[in-house]
């Protein structure tokens, strides 16, 4: 008899994170389940036999995905390959639409079932894809409750799993403040600021800079110490080129310490605006790109927020934004002071953003993502 495999494809860090989560329920659920396809080292660490890592095949932006389009392409069809030689009882594909969805229609030709996990945010632009989703996805499921009605408006059914930030958060304890504060000699009445530049090259080229220059200017103003949190699977040194010039007090430390001890973030928008709903922290949200692809997506984008802690607060289809978010133009050090210094002086706006977002995080789910999903995967093999 032989062994029962699953393909995965991950194209990024995050979706390396979240396939991974699954993978080792997987294994408790389905033993002797051999795994390969793309990710990154959680995956490889679980002993998947990857084709390709995420630092190869995490790129951001129109124009650059268009300049690495003929490697992308040498990836489906290494993937596609290794598929058809492997036959594979079940895949896992974890958000990523752009190879995603080319690789869910060869699966679907091959009847091999389709799992799709974190869906393509087609509520947010490209709407049309959900009739590809509909005709080769055997099993979607979403990561927030609004995606079910947007699904079921467009004749599908998708399963809510829950949000897997929320069982990534819950898994981390953190010491409480005083100790932190202790351990880095922080006095008790500084204000701590967050910075959470990103976690890609091209962003932290883009926002890194104008927090710095903002985060000098609040230290004249506050008596404020800055936390840097660094994303731990890039280069320590890109963020030190930025900070060698910049007379602002940094203490280095993991995201979700930055999260769980400041008074305000400064953040770029991503998932790490989801991560800090959970912890209720006030937040700034800052996004920029070169200009061509923040072109291109503005004609195609049709949400009136960016960040994902407004769409789950606000829902989407509100104008009304509880986080305030500086894009393109306006992501300069003056406006990020400004709001800034705002959130700082006014005690009841920010304890008002504060409980909204902490209501926001019961839309979350509480229930462990991962086993959903890995359930679905096993009922397969």
């Amino acid at each position: 008899m032989r062994d029962k495999k699953l393909f995965v494809l991950a194209g990024e860090v995050s979706g390396d994170l979240h396939a991974s989560e699954v993978v080792k329920v997987v294994h408790e659920q389905c033993a002797g389940l051999r795994v390969f396809g793309t990710g990154g080292k959680r995956l490889r660490a679980l002993g998947a036999d990857l084709l390709y890592d995420v630092d190869d095949l995490s790129i951001m932006g129109f124009v650059e995905v268009l300049k690495q389009g003929f490697f992308l392409r040498k990836v489906m069809s290494d993937l596609k390959r290794k598929i058809s030689v492997e036959k594979p009882d079940v895949a896992l594909l974890v958000d990523y639409p752009g190879m995603n969805l080319v690789m869910a229609e060869y699966l679907h030709r091959l009847d091999v079932p389709v799992i799709y996990y974190i869906s393509p945010k087609v509520w947010a632009w490209k709407e049309k894809r959900v009739r590809k989703i509909r005709e080769y996805v055997d099993h979607l499921m979403v990561i927030f409750g609004f995606e079910v009605e947007f699904y079921r408006r467009h004749g599908m059914e998708a399963e809510f799993a829950g949000n897997p930030v929320v069982e990534e958060v819950e898994k981390h304890h953190l010491p409480p403040k005083e100790d932190f504060l202790r351990k880095h000699g922080i006095m008790e009445e500084q204000m701590l600021i967050g910075l959470l530049p990103g976690s890609r090259k091209q962003e932290i080229a883009f926002v890194f800079p104008e927090m710095l220059r903002a985060a000098e200017m609040l230290q004249k103003k506050y008596n404020v110490v800055f936390l840097l949190g660094k994303a731990s699977h890039v280069n320590g040194r890109l963020y030190d080129d930025y900070c060698r010039d910049s007379r602002v007090r940094l203490v280095d430390c993991s995201a979700y310490e930055v999260m769980k001890y400041s008074n305000l973030l400064l953040v770029t928008s991503g998932t790490a605006t989801l991560e800090a709903l959970c912890f209720g922290v006030p937040m700034i949200v800052l996004y920029k790109t070169g200009w061509l692809n923040y072109a291109i997506g503005k004609r195609l984008v049709r949400l009136h927020s960016i960040s994902l802690a407004n769409l789950v607060t606000k829902g989407l289809y509100l104008r009304e934004q509880v986080v305030p978010e500086l894009l393109q133009d306006d992501m300069t050090a003056e406006k990020i002071f400004e709001k800034a210094s705002y959130l700082l002086d006014n005690d009841k706006a920010a304890w008002e953003m504060h409980q909204e977002l902490l209501a926001a995080k019961e839309r979350l789910g509480v229930a462990s993502p991962s086993k959903k999903v890995a359930s679905a995967i096993c009922r397969y093999v």
